[in-house]
């Protein structure tokens, strides 16, 4: 069948079908349409895993103290499933020298570790850190040495740094957080001054004690003539030491010896409410033994767990 001519010889061209020509450009319209919501879907997808948040591992509070008269700064870790609208409730860690540029961070992942289903060593347990000021100052009773009072200044006023925990931080914390009855305090080297200063003179302020390292050569050792006052219910101490020798006092003290006359000091008390543990850690030093003695410390204050 030939093409078609018309009376003067021109060729007859057929009418094109405008709805199916309608029809062809609204479904390339489409399909370009899912191809790019598609593309835009994936890039957002890939832009969405690329992105930055920050990792918050706490809470950062301050509080004004009467009894220090100053404002101090509070470095909070609560457990993932910590929720104020149930009933449970948790134990407290007190931790001094307790700033993110101190001993917080690696003494919250040491809670956190312990406190995995699969470890269950430790419970479930609110950390303080109560980041520094002056621990010379807050951390040390008042010496008799001159020298002591020539090369701290400040130094010398546990006293009020007490108060300020037993008067104002406790209850502060009981009242904003679901806690338990159980308090344990973290000291290392002034902070253990300070610890013992506390389980021998007031031993019920905290129910756990973990000293590391503790600077006994303070005032000529004057702690360790202290009788320690006897606690209203039972209450454990961890004393822990690393290799650390002899502290260049005018006179000498052995940190180990120190540390290892203050648990046969508790232990040698007329209270049965006291259980004591002594932890020699001879490949740690004054540095680096915290970490590892507070480990360990949740190993021994918490036996009953190690097996499961």
């Amino acid at each position: 069948m030939g093409i078609p001519i018309n009376l003067f010889g021109k060729m007859i061209r057929p009418k094109i079908n405008t709805a199916r020509k309608s029809k062809a450009v609204m479904l390339t319209v489409f399909i370009l349409t899912l191809i790019l919501l598609a593309f835009g879907a994936f890039a957002a997808y890939s832009q969405s895993k690329n992105t930055e948040k920050p990792f918050v591992l706490g809470k950062i509070i301050t509080m004004h103290s009467s009894e220090l008269n100053e404002d101090r700064i509070l470095n909070i870790y609560l457990p993932d499933d910590y929720d104020p609208g149930d009933t449970a409730r948790y134990p407290v860690i007190y931790l001094l020298d307790g700033g993110a540029d101190e001993d917080f961070i690696h003494i919250v992942g040491l809670v956190q570790f312990n406190s995995f289903k699969w470890v269950n060593r430790l419970p479930k347990t609110i950390v303080v850190g109560i980041a520094n000021v002056d621990r010379r100052r807050d951390f040390t009773y008042p010496t008799t040495l001159p020298e002591d009072k020539a090369a701290y200044p400040a130094s010398g006023h546990s006293d009020t740094f007490i108060a300020f925990l037993g008067n104002e931080l406790i209850p502060f914390i009981d009242k904003k957080y679901k806690t338990t009855a159980a308090k344990t305090i973290i000291g290392e080297s002034l902070g253990g001054v300070l610890a013992t200063e506390i389980v021998l003179k007031q031993p019920s302020l905290f129910t756990q004690y973990i000293i590391v390292s503790p600077s006994l050569w303070w005032d000529n050792g004057s702690l360790l003539r202290l009788k320690p006052a006897i606690p209203a219910a039972p209450i454990k101490v961890y004393v822990g030491v690393g290799k650390e020798g002899v502290w260049p006092a005018k006179v000498p003290h052995i940190m180990e010896v120190d540390a290892r006359l203050l648990a046969d000091k508790l232990k040698e008390s007329e209270n049965s409410h006291v259980q004591v543990f002594f932890d020699y850690l001879p490949q740690e030093n004054h540095a680096t033994v915290s970490h590892q003695a507070v480990f360990n410390a949740f190993r021994l204050l918490y036996p009953a767990k190690e097996s499961q």
